[in-house]
């Protein structure tokens, strides 16, 4: 049996722009066979991040931190003119109008599709997120090792 090629994805930003930009990739990837991970690292766990709250954090910095930057793939800021959430809403209506899918939709799409969510435990242990902060689509919960594991095997490696 001949073995899928590999795409690997570095999520690192957490913007709303660029997590619609990974996702179309991961789809497109998906739909021509090939096998998809995505390591979500840094202020990329905010995509994956439960829309509704996750858990508590230890320590003071932790929970100012998490409060300050909540995540959830619904409240996701654009890397440029977010207008304190003004752009957001016009992109997000932008998209709407041209039946152009919203992030959640693309996540289901993808996640449909077999693309794996890697969720980076050392990013998680800085920020003191635990597993019950993100959305049950997870695959896994690893470190750099396993992202360089997959990426070695990877015909396509993006970093996002």
């Amino acid at each position: 049996m001949e073995e899928k090629e590999k795409v690997t994805l570095v999520m690192f930003s957490g913007e709303l722009d660029k997590a619609l930009a990974a996702f179309n990739i991961a789809i497109g990837a998906a739909s021509m066979g090939m096998e998809v991970s995505i390591f979500f690292t840094f202020w990329g766990l905010n995509i994956i991040k439960r829309n509704e709250g996750g858990g508590k954090s230890k320590g003071v910095m932790r929970q100012m931190l998490n409060f300050m930057n909540r995540g959830g793939s619904k409240r996701l800021p654009l890397s440029k003119f977010h207008m304190f959430g003004m752009g957001t809403k016009m992109m997000k209506q932008l998209m709407k109008d041209v039946n152009f899918p919203q992030l959640d939709e693309l996540m289901t799409m993808a996640t449909e599709m077999g693309v794996k969510y890697i969720a980076c435990t050392t990013s998680m242990g800085m920020m003191g997120l635990g597993k019950e902060a993100f959305i049950p689509e997870v695959h896994s919960y690893a470190g750099v090792a396993t992202y360089l594991a997959e990426a070695r095997e990877g015909k396509v490696n993006l970093f996002i």
